[in-house]
């Protein structure tokens, strides 16, 4: 399974937005410049996550993006999901009458555990979670 860029990309704007919880809303130019994301990519991608109730917009002068919940209620779950859609390895694991060989398959079983494992995880991680580790990180060197 390979995470797309618009993910990739999406959920490391998300994290920079996590790490200023708090306090006045980041500007997109600050994000992208720290994130190495052009501008526009990244307002593509803002989008989405807003519409999904991931992040805020402030207008004004010192205006600019916020997380819309605190890091701790926000996982990678949601933020996958609002950029990526579900998880999914196979079509088949989703939709069994997609392949006619679904009920007799020993990798379709294979698959779905993968799937169930990746989404445990994302499921079970927040943006604090990521955020602890990496101040932890930052602190050991």
């Amino acid at each position: 399974m390979k995470l797309s860029t618009r993910t990739r990309y999406g959920i490391r704007a998300v994290l920079a937005l996590a790490e200023s919880y708090g306090k006045e809303p980041v500007q997109l130019k600050n994000v992208a410049k720290q994130q190495q994301i052009s501008v526009k990519y990244l307002e593509q991608l803002m989008t989405m996550l807003k519409s999904a109730g991931i992040v805020n917009s402030v207008r004004g002068s010192k205006g600019g993006y916020c997380l819309a919940k605190p890091p701790k209620d926000i996982t990678l779950n949601d933020c996958f999901n609002s950029l990526e859609g579900s998880v999914i390895t196979v079509e088949c694991v989703k939709n069994q009458t997609y392949c006619s060989r679904a009920d007799n398959c020993v990798a379709r079983e294979v698959w779905a555990e993968v799937d169930k494992a990746v989404r445990n995880v994302l499921e079970s991680t927040t943006l604090k979670d990521i955020i602890s580790k990496t101040r932890h990180i930052h602190y050991q060197i």
